[in-house]
């Protein structure tokens, strides 16, 4: 199926292993395209060659295997510029643009803001396209939830989780992994009165039990569902025991419960 001609740049989710997303953005005049996070070549080579798109960027967000193992089998990859963080080049495959927090680069004619996003991993990036209004976020901020813990603080990813909340509302989320109905049946439980919940775990249901991905999302709907973005809400704080204490105490309380969960 073609791609949809919505927007001056298109954006394709692409499922990938048991689990996992690329996304691919393209700009149709051109046939130019980028990939963000290549856990298999497969599928994103069968988008590019279905839409006669070319590649010309890869973006990696961080170097697990399940985000960056299918970068050498990708078509064009030779030729494309590949982004990443300057603080994980030792462990991400070679770079062609080594990258740090606060900078910015041209991606098919648009602003990408880079946003050091540690937490799940350190070193791990994201990545902020204004123009179309779309953040790649890849394990930092997921679709009801945030990545575990593997190798940041607390602090760090509280801190990680501001910056993203702080894009405009309307900003859409492309996070890395068909989670979304675990972490409602966890998100339920630190929140249950919220009625967003309630409707968002519905819609949920309904598009996977259509087989589609639920992923992305948008900012303003984690902003109103996901608990993770929300250590500084009254009412998950009364909920959990833990009204006076500081935002990044009460997230850690949030993502211990959710890895026990």
């Amino acid at each position: 199926m073609k791609a949809p001609k919505t927007m001056p740049l298109t954006v394709i989710t692409v499922p990938c292993l048991s689990d996992n997303y690329a996304f691919v953005i393209a700009d149709p005049a051109t046939g130019e395209a980028a990939v963000v996070d290549v856990p298999e070549a497969g599928p994103i080579n069968a988008v590019l060659a279905e839409n006669g798109w070319h590649l010309t960027a890869v973006l990696l967000t961080h170097h697990h295997d399940d985000h960056v193992q299918g970068l050498d089998d990708l078509t064009g990859v030779a030729q494309a510029t590949v982004y990443g963080a300057k603080a994980d080049t030792h462990r991400l495959p070679t770079l062609t643009q080594a990258l740090s927090d606060g900078d910015t680069f041209t991606l098919l004619g648009e602003q990408v803001q880079v946003f050091d996003v540690s937490g799940h991993t350190i070193g791990h990036v994201a990545f902020y396209l204004p123009g179309i209004a779309h953040a790649f976020t890849a394990d930092s901020l997921m679709a009801l939830g945030c990545g575990r813990l593997f190798e940041g603080t607390p602090d760090q990813m509280w801190d990680s989780l501001l910056k993203l909340r702080a894009l405009p509302d309307e900003t859409v989320i492309c996070s890395g992994h068909e989670y979304t109905a675990a972490n409602a049946k966890f998100a339920v439980t630190i929140d249950p009165d919220n009625t967003h919940l309630t409707s968002r775990i519905i819609a949920i249901t309904q598009v996977r039990d259509a087989g589609r991905p639920t992923v992305p999302s948008t900012l303003l709907l984690e902003k109103q569902t996901n608990p993770f973005l929300r250590a500084d809400d009254p009412a998950i704080r009364a909920h959990i025991g833990m009204p006076s204490d500081t935002d990044a105490a009460v997230f850690a309380e949030i993502r211990g419960r959710k890895d026990r969960f």
